[in-house]
Protein backbone atom coordinates (compact mmCIF):
# COMPACT_ATOMS: atom_id res chain seq x y z
CA UNK A 1 0.00 0.00 0.00
CA UNK A 2 1.65 3.18 -0.70
CA UNK A 3 2.10 6.29 1.53
CA UNK A 4 0.04 9.10 1.96
CA UNK A 5 1.73 12.09 1.17
CA UNK A 6 1.56 15.33 2.63
CA UNK A 7 3.07 18.41 1.85
CA UNK A 8 3.21 20.92 4.81
CA UNK A 9 3.97 24.29 3.68
CA UNK A 10 4.67 26.75 6.82
CA UNK A 11 6.98 29.29 6.88
CA UNK A 12 7.83 28.48 10.93
CA UNK A 13 10.77 25.64 11.08
CA UNK A 14 10.16 23.90 14.25
CA UNK A 15 6.84 22.94 12.37
CA UNK A 16 8.72 20.07 10.54
CA UNK A 17 9.52 18.89 13.72
CA UNK A 18 6.79 18.90 15.57
CA UNK A 19 4.84 16.98 12.72
CA UNK A 20 7.45 14.45 12.50
CA UNK A 21 7.54 13.87 16.02
CA UNK A 22 4.10 13.54 16.52
CA UNK A 23 3.35 10.75 13.23
CA UNK A 24 6.37 9.19 13.83
CA UNK A 25 5.30 5.60 13.87
CA UNK A 26 2.62 6.04 11.21
CA UNK A 27 6.14 7.28 8.88
CA UNK A 28 7.75 4.24 10.28
CA UNK A 29 5.50 1.90 9.31
CA UNK A 30 4.96 3.24 5.41
CA UNK A 31 1.29 5.05 5.98
CA UNK A 32 2.91 9.04 5.96
CA UNK A 33 5.24 10.38 4.36
CA UNK A 34 5.95 13.79 4.65
CA UNK A 35 7.76 16.84 2.86
CA UNK A 36 8.09 20.21 3.50
CA UNK A 37 8.11 23.75 1.90
CA UNK A 38 8.35 27.06 3.25
CA UNK A 39 6.14 29.03 0.90
CA UNK A 40 4.27 29.23 -1.66
CA UNK A 41 6.76 29.01 -4.20
CA UNK A 42 8.90 26.07 -2.33
CA UNK A 43 5.29 24.13 -2.30
CA UNK A 44 4.94 24.72 -5.88
CA UNK A 45 8.04 23.53 -6.97
CA UNK A 46 7.47 20.45 -4.43
CA UNK A 47 4.30 19.68 -6.27
CA UNK A 48 5.76 19.84 -9.63
CA UNK A 49 8.07 16.98 -8.86
CA UNK A 50 6.11 14.86 -6.54
CA UNK A 51 2.71 14.52 -8.62
CA UNK A 52 0.51 12.49 -6.18
CA UNK A 53 0.76 14.45 -2.87
CA UNK A 54 -2.42 13.62 -1.51
CA UNK A 55 -2.76 16.38 1.26
CA UNK A 56 -1.53 19.97 1.54
CA UNK A 57 -1.18 21.58 4.99
CA UNK A 58 -0.83 25.16 4.63
CA UNK A 59 -0.08 28.18 6.33
CA UNK A 60 -2.10 31.20 4.98
CA UNK A 61 0.41 33.82 5.66
CA UNK A 62 3.54 33.46 4.28
CA UNK A 63 6.27 35.45 2.64
CA UNK A 64 6.87 35.59 -1.36
CA UNK A 65 3.26 33.45 -1.98
CA UNK A 66 0.85 33.25 0.93
CA UNK A 67 -1.74 30.08 1.57
CA UNK A 68 -4.47 31.48 -0.24
CA UNK A 69 -2.71 32.47 -3.75
CA UNK A 70 -1.23 28.72 -3.50
CA UNK A 71 -4.67 27.58 -2.90
CA UNK A 72 -5.54 29.10 -6.28
CA UNK A 73 -2.87 27.36 -7.71
CA UNK A 74 -3.76 23.93 -6.76
CA UNK A 75 -7.50 24.99 -7.68
CA UNK A 76 -5.90 25.18 -11.49
CA UNK A 77 -4.21 21.66 -11.37
CA UNK A 78 -8.00 20.48 -11.08
CA UNK A 79 -7.12 17.21 -9.22
CA UNK A 80 -10.03 16.47 -7.19
CA UNK A 81 -8.17 13.80 -4.93
CA UNK A 82 -5.49 16.90 -3.98
CA UNK A 83 -6.88 18.40 -0.27
CA UNK A 84 -5.62 21.42 1.48
CA UNK A 85 -6.08 21.73 4.87
CA UNK A 86 -5.27 25.66 6.17
CA UNK A 87 -3.47 26.49 9.19
CA UNK A 88 -3.43 30.27 10.50
CA UNK A 89 -4.07 32.10 13.82
CA UNK A 90 -7.27 31.92 15.54
CA UNK A 91 -8.42 35.20 14.81
CA UNK A 92 -7.95 35.26 11.12
CA UNK A 93 -11.45 33.96 10.40
CA UNK A 94 -11.73 36.26 7.55
CA UNK A 95 -8.96 34.30 5.61
CA UNK A 96 -9.91 31.59 6.94
CA UNK A 97 -13.63 31.76 5.49
CA UNK A 98 -11.81 33.15 2.24
CA UNK A 99 -9.80 29.70 2.05
CA UNK A 100 -13.26 27.42 2.27
CA UNK A 101 -14.94 29.68 0.11
CA UNK A 102 -12.53 28.80 -2.34
CA UNK A 103 -12.47 24.97 -1.88
CA UNK A 104 -9.93 24.33 1.08
CA UNK A 105 -11.00 20.97 2.44
CA UNK A 106 -10.83 22.36 6.33
CA UNK A 107 -9.03 24.23 8.69
CA UNK A 108 -6.65 24.30 11.63
CA UNK A 109 -6.09 26.97 14.09
CA UNK A 110 -2.16 28.07 15.54
CA UNK A 111 -1.22 26.97 17.88
CA UNK A 112 -2.39 23.65 16.09
CA UNK A 113 -3.99 20.90 17.89
CA UNK A 114 -2.06 17.49 16.51
CA UNK A 115 -4.91 15.60 17.96
CA UNK A 116 -7.66 17.48 16.16
CA UNK A 117 -4.99 17.50 13.09
CA UNK A 118 -4.53 13.72 13.28
CA UNK A 119 -8.50 13.63 13.02
CA UNK A 120 -8.92 16.27 10.28
CA UNK A 121 -6.16 14.12 8.23
CA UNK A 122 -7.79 10.82 8.64
CA UNK A 123 -11.07 12.65 7.04
CA UNK A 124 -9.36 14.04 4.17
CA UNK A 125 -7.65 10.44 3.39
CA UNK A 126 -11.39 8.78 2.99
CA UNK A 127 -12.70 11.70 0.95
CA UNK A 128 -9.40 11.04 -1.31
CA UNK A 129 -10.15 7.06 -0.91
CA UNK A 130 -13.50 7.97 -2.06
CA UNK A 131 -12.35 10.18 -4.57
CA UNK A 132 -10.22 7.59 -6.21
CA UNK A 133 -12.22 4.91 -6.03
CA UNK A 134 -14.73 6.58 -8.25
CA UNK A 135 -11.94 8.15 -10.41
CA UNK A 136 -10.93 4.53 -11.01
CA UNK A 137 -15.13 3.22 -11.31
CA UNK A 138 -14.71 6.18 -14.15
CA UNK A 139 -12.11 5.19 -16.13
CA UNK A 140 -13.17 1.71 -16.11
CA UNK A 141 -16.65 2.66 -17.67
CA UNK A 142 -15.02 4.87 -20.13
CA UNK A 143 -13.01 1.98 -21.41
CA UNK A 144 -16.22 -0.40 -20.98
CA UNK A 145 -17.95 2.54 -23.44
CA UNK A 146 -15.14 2.51 -25.60
CA UNK A 147 -15.08 -1.30 -25.80
CA UNK A 148 -18.82 -1.72 -26.91
CA UNK A 149 -18.38 0.85 -29.26
CA UNK A 150 -15.79 -1.12 -31.24
CA UNK A 151 -17.97 -4.35 -30.46
CA UNK A 152 -20.71 -2.24 -32.25
CA UNK A 153 -18.86 -1.32 -35.01
CA UNK A 154 -17.64 -5.37 -35.03
CA UNK A 155 -21.18 -6.56 -35.08
CA UNK A 156 -22.13 -3.83 -37.93
CA UNK A 157 -19.29 -5.08 -39.84
CA UNK A 158 -20.91 -8.73 -39.37
CA UNK A 159 -23.94 -7.99 -41.42
CA UNK A 160 -24.19 -7.48 -45.03
CA UNK A 161 -24.05 -4.04 -45.45
CA UNK A 162 -23.69 -3.92 -49.08
CA UNK A 163 -27.09 -3.29 -51.62
CA UNK A 164 -27.71 -3.78 -53.78
CA UNK A 165 -26.51 -7.35 -52.61
CA UNK A 166 -26.33 -9.48 -55.99
CA UNK A 167 -25.94 -6.63 -58.60
CA UNK A 168 -25.49 -9.36 -61.08
CA UNK A 169 -29.51 -10.60 -60.47
CA UNK A 170 -30.56 -6.42 -60.26
CA UNK A 171 -33.35 -6.86 -62.91
CA UNK A 172 -34.87 -10.13 -61.21
CA UNK A 173 -34.64 -9.61 -57.60
CA UNK A 174 -34.64 -6.04 -54.89
CA UNK A 175 -33.18 -6.60 -51.71
CA UNK A 176 -32.49 -4.37 -48.43
CA UNK A 177 -31.67 -4.90 -44.80
CA UNK A 178 -30.89 -2.93 -41.85
CA UNK A 179 -30.52 -3.58 -37.70
CA UNK A 180 -31.23 -0.68 -35.53
CA UNK A 181 -29.99 -1.95 -31.65
CA UNK A 182 -31.57 -0.64 -28.82
CA UNK A 183 -27.96 -0.90 -26.93
CA UNK A 184 -24.78 -0.41 -27.79
CA UNK A 185 -24.50 -3.89 -29.71
CA UNK A 186 -27.87 -6.08 -30.52
CA UNK A 187 -28.88 -9.51 -30.85
CA UNK A 188 -30.99 -9.27 -33.55
CA UNK A 189 -29.51 -10.06 -36.89
CA UNK A 190 -30.68 -10.51 -40.68
CA UNK A 191 -28.34 -12.17 -43.35
CA UNK A 192 -28.06 -13.32 -47.04
CA UNK A 193 -25.95 -15.58 -49.15
CA UNK A 194 -25.67 -17.04 -52.56
CA UNK A 195 -25.95 -20.97 -52.34
CA UNK A 196 -25.88 -21.23 -55.71
CA UNK A 197 -25.99 -19.16 -59.34
CA UNK A 198 -30.18 -19.87 -58.76
CA UNK A 199 -30.61 -19.88 -55.15
CA UNK A 200 -30.04 -17.13 -52.35
CA UNK A 201 -30.46 -17.79 -48.24
CA UNK A 202 -31.99 -14.95 -46.60
CA UNK A 203 -32.17 -14.92 -42.47
CA UNK A 204 -34.14 -12.84 -39.82
CA UNK A 205 -33.15 -13.66 -36.32
CA UNK A 206 -33.48 -12.53 -32.42
CA UNK A 207 -31.33 -13.98 -29.79
CA UNK A 208 -33.06 -13.76 -26.61
CA UNK A 209 -31.78 -10.80 -24.12
CA UNK A 210 -29.67 -7.79 -24.69
CA UNK A 211 -26.67 -6.73 -24.72
CA UNK A 212 -23.27 -7.97 -24.72
CA UNK A 213 -24.27 -11.27 -23.73
CA UNK A 214 -26.94 -11.26 -26.85
CA UNK A 215 -24.72 -9.83 -29.19
CA UNK A 216 -22.05 -12.60 -28.69
CA UNK A 217 -25.10 -15.58 -29.02
CA UNK A 218 -26.12 -13.64 -31.85
CA UNK A 219 -22.49 -13.40 -33.71
CA UNK A 220 -22.08 -17.82 -33.13
CA UNK A 221 -25.91 -18.23 -34.17
CA UNK A 222 -25.19 -16.40 -37.36
CA UNK A 223 -21.98 -17.98 -37.80
CA UNK A 224 -23.74 -21.85 -37.46
CA UNK A 225 -26.96 -20.77 -39.14
CA UNK A 226 -24.26 -19.47 -41.94
CA UNK A 227 -22.51 -22.41 -42.07
CA UNK A 228 -24.97 -24.94 -42.39
CA UNK A 229 -26.88 -23.53 -44.64
CA UNK A 230 -24.11 -23.33 -47.34
CA UNK A 231 -24.11 -27.25 -47.24
CA UNK A 232 -27.03 -27.02 -49.22
CA UNK A 233 -29.45 -28.40 -46.52
CA UNK A 234 -33.33 -27.26 -47.20
CA UNK A 235 -34.49 -24.48 -44.37
CA UNK A 236 -35.89 -27.42 -42.49
CA UNK A 237 -32.94 -29.41 -42.39
CA UNK A 238 -30.27 -26.52 -42.04
CA UNK A 239 -33.07 -25.20 -38.89
CA UNK A 240 -33.00 -29.23 -37.06
CA UNK A 241 -29.15 -29.19 -37.37
CA UNK A 242 -28.70 -25.80 -35.82
CA UNK A 243 -30.88 -26.42 -33.24
CA UNK A 244 -28.86 -29.25 -32.34
CA UNK A 245 -25.54 -27.43 -32.05
CA UNK A 246 -26.71 -24.58 -30.36
CA UNK A 247 -28.49 -26.66 -27.75
CA UNK A 248 -25.14 -28.43 -27.28
CA UNK A 249 -23.34 -25.41 -26.76
CA UNK A 250 -25.92 -23.04 -24.84
CA UNK A 251 -25.41 -21.26 -22.09
CA UNK A 252 -27.96 -19.89 -19.39
CA UNK A 253 -31.00 -20.96 -21.50
CA UNK A 254 -30.35 -18.71 -24.17
CA UNK A 255 -31.97 -19.10 -27.64
CA UNK A 256 -32.67 -17.66 -30.82
CA UNK A 257 -35.91 -16.97 -32.90
CA UNK A 258 -34.95 -17.42 -36.51
CA UNK A 259 -36.71 -17.21 -40.47
CA UNK A 260 -34.92 -19.06 -42.96
CA UNK A 261 -35.53 -19.18 -46.44
CA UNK A 262 -34.55 -20.15 -49.36
CA UNK A 263 -35.36 -18.20 -52.67
CA UNK A 264 -35.27 -19.72 -55.89
CA UNK A 265 -34.46 -16.91 -58.49
CA UNK A 266 -35.98 -18.19 -61.62
CA UNK A 267 -39.37 -19.37 -60.15
CA UNK A 268 -39.85 -16.86 -57.16
CA UNK A 269 -40.08 -20.12 -55.14
CA UNK A 270 -39.34 -19.62 -51.58
CA UNK A 271 -39.01 -22.20 -49.06
CA UNK A 272 -38.60 -21.62 -45.87
CA UNK A 273 -39.00 -22.80 -41.82
CA UNK A 274 -39.55 -20.68 -39.25
CA UNK A 275 -38.24 -21.42 -35.51
CA UNK A 276 -40.53 -19.37 -33.54
CA UNK A 277 -40.28 -16.11 -34.57
CA UNK A 278 -42.30 -13.37 -36.21
CA UNK A 279 -44.34 -14.63 -39.29
CA UNK A 280 -43.17 -11.99 -42.04
CA UNK A 281 -45.80 -10.74 -44.55
CA UNK A 282 -45.97 -10.57 -48.52
CA UNK A 283 -46.84 -7.09 -49.98
CA UNK A 284 -48.87 -8.83 -53.52
CA UNK A 285 -48.30 -6.56 -56.53
CA UNK A 286 -52.42 -6.68 -56.52
CA UNK A 287 -52.33 -4.31 -53.24
CA UNK A 288 -52.87 -7.11 -50.57
CA UNK A 289 -50.92 -7.56 -47.56
CA UNK A 290 -50.69 -11.27 -45.95
CA UNK A 291 -48.83 -12.75 -42.97
CA UNK A 292 -47.45 -15.70 -43.44
CA UNK A 293 -49.10 -18.42 -41.52
CA UNK A 294 -47.59 -19.01 -37.65
CA UNK A 295 -45.24 -21.61 -37.48
CA UNK A 296 -45.74 -24.32 -34.96
CA UNK A 297 -41.78 -24.96 -34.95
CA UNK A 298 -40.34 -23.88 -31.32
CA UNK A 299 -37.63 -21.33 -30.77
CA UNK A 300 -33.88 -22.88 -32.02
CA UNK A 301 -31.32 -23.66 -28.81
CA UNK A 302 -34.21 -24.75 -27.00
CA UNK A 303 -35.43 -28.11 -27.09
CA UNK A 304 -33.28 -31.08 -28.13
CA UNK A 305 -33.99 -33.47 -30.53
CA UNK A 306 -36.66 -31.65 -32.35
CA UNK A 307 -37.13 -31.74 -36.06
CA UNK A 308 -38.58 -28.96 -37.65
CA UNK A 309 -41.02 -28.61 -40.07
CA UNK A 310 -40.78 -26.54 -43.52
CA UNK A 311 -42.78 -25.03 -46.00
CA UNK A 312 -42.74 -22.75 -49.06
CA UNK A 313 -44.51 -20.11 -51.32
CA UNK A 314 -44.41 -18.12 -54.54
CA UNK A 315 -43.51 -14.96 -54.95
CA UNK A 316 -45.07 -13.64 -58.10
CA UNK A 317 -43.46 -10.88 -60.39
CA UNK A 318 -44.15 -7.31 -57.76
CA UNK A 319 -44.33 -9.17 -54.44
CA UNK A 320 -42.38 -8.62 -51.86
CA UNK A 321 -41.37 -11.04 -48.59
CA UNK A 322 -40.44 -8.27 -46.01
CA UNK A 323 -39.17 -10.04 -42.58
CA UNK A 324 -38.69 -8.45 -39.27
CA UNK A 325 -38.51 -8.93 -35.36
CA UNK A 326 -40.72 -7.69 -32.69
CA UNK A 327 -38.87 -4.66 -32.26
CA UNK A 328 -41.04 -3.12 -34.81
CA UNK A 329 -44.63 -4.02 -33.86
CA UNK A 330 -43.47 -4.32 -29.66
CA UNK A 331 -41.92 -0.91 -30.09
CA UNK A 332 -44.28 1.14 -27.37
CA UNK A 333 -44.73 4.96 -27.21
CA UNK A 334 -44.93 7.32 -23.94
CA UNK A 335 -47.69 5.70 -23.16
CA UNK A 336 -46.65 2.44 -23.14
CA UNK A 337 -48.95 1.30 -26.20
CA UNK A 338 -48.18 -1.00 -28.77
CA UNK A 339 -47.12 -0.23 -32.44
CA UNK A 340 -49.06 -3.44 -33.12
CA UNK A 341 -49.63 -5.81 -35.98
CA UNK A 342 -52.73 -4.11 -37.73
CA UNK A 343 -50.80 -0.96 -37.61
CA UNK A 344 -47.74 -2.34 -39.43
CA UNK A 345 -49.82 -4.28 -41.92
CA UNK A 346 -51.75 -0.95 -43.06
CA UNK A 347 -48.01 1.24 -43.25
CA UNK A 348 -46.87 -2.02 -45.06
CA UNK A 349 -50.24 -1.36 -47.64
CA UNK A 350 -49.71 1.82 -47.88
CA UNK A 351 -45.81 1.33 -49.08
CA UNK A 352 -46.72 -1.65 -51.20
CA UNK A 353 -45.22 -1.04 -54.38
CA UNK A 354 -42.30 0.80 -53.22
CA UNK A 355 -38.38 0.20 -53.30
CA UNK A 356 -37.10 -2.79 -50.39
CA UNK A 357 -35.31 0.41 -49.43
CA UNK A 358 -38.32 2.58 -49.72
CA UNK A 359 -40.18 0.44 -47.66
CA UNK A 360 -37.71 -0.30 -44.90
CA UNK A 361 -36.91 3.48 -44.35
CA UNK A 362 -40.91 4.23 -45.06
CA UNK A 363 -41.58 1.46 -41.99
CA UNK A 364 -39.17 2.56 -39.71
CA UNK A 365 -40.41 6.26 -40.27
CA UNK A 366 -44.17 4.95 -39.03
CA UNK A 367 -42.29 3.70 -35.99
CA UNK A 368 -40.62 6.61 -35.17
CA UNK A 369 -43.63 8.67 -35.74
CA UNK A 370 -45.50 6.36 -33.01
CA UNK A 371 -43.28 6.19 -30.37
CA UNK A 372 -41.82 9.78 -29.96
CA UNK A 373 -39.80 10.03 -27.34
CA UNK A 374 -39.92 6.98 -25.58
CA UNK A 375 -36.79 4.88 -25.16
CA UNK A 376 -35.86 2.54 -27.91
CA UNK A 377 -36.75 -0.64 -25.71
CA UNK A 378 -35.33 -3.59 -28.13
CA UNK A 379 -33.46 -4.09 -31.25
CA UNK A 380 -35.04 -3.61 -34.46
CA UNK A 381 -34.25 -5.20 -37.64
CA UNK A 382 -36.05 -5.19 -41.26
CA UNK A 383 -35.57 -6.81 -44.82
CA UNK A 384 -37.25 -7.24 -47.84
CA UNK A 385 -37.09 -9.35 -50.51
CA UNK A 386 -38.73 -8.06 -54.09
CA UNK A 387 -39.04 -10.45 -57.29
CA UNK A 388 -38.81 -7.67 -59.80
CA UNK A 389 -38.89 -10.40 -62.98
Amino acid sequence: MNPIKILSVDDEADLELLLTQYFRRKIRKGEYEFFFAHNGLEALTVLLKEKDINIILSDINMPEMDGLTLLTKINEMQNPAMKCIMVSAYGDMGNIRSAMNNGAFDFATKPIDLDDLSVTIEKAIEQIDYIKQAQAEHSQLESLKTDLAVAREIQQAILPRIFPPFPENEKEIDLAAMMIPAKDVGGDFYDFFRIDDNRIGIVMADVSGKGVPAAIFMAVSRTLIRTVGLQDYTPAKCLTKSNELLCAESVDCMFVTVFYGIYHIDTGMLEYCNGGHNSPYILYADGNVEMLPISPNPMVGVVEGITFQGEQTMLGVGDTLVMYTDGINEATNTDFKEYGDDRMEQTLKALNGKTCKEIIDGQLESVREFTGDAEQSDDITIMALKRKA
